[in-house]
């Protein structure tokens, strides 16, 4: 699979939080400021995942099609990879 710059920008943000978040609790700020960071690096890297099954499953799906086969066992890999990833 390709790997776009999209995806990896998203980690790359994900990858700011996370440093944000350390930088906070060295300041030693409030514990509630740094769980809600903690919470939306969670929803980002959640978000990420989905993008990136998203688009892994739309290259694949293309592919079937193009060779006249079934798209089911890769929408069934696509729902184990988000079950899996929670």
């Amino acid at each position: 699979m390709k790997y776009t710059n999209d995806m990896k920008n998203r980690l790359k943000r994900v990858e700011g939080q996370v440093r944000g978040v350390l930088r906070m609790m060295e300041e030693e700020k409030d514990c509630k400021e740094v769980i809600y960071q903690l919470t939306a690096i969670r929803a980002a890297l959640d978000k990420a995942t989905a993008y990136i099954i998203g688009k892994n499953m739309e290259q694949c799906m293309l592919q079937q099609m193009e060779k006249g086969e079934s798209v089911d066992k890769i929408i069934q890999e696509a729902i184990q990879l988000l079950v899996k990833s929670r």
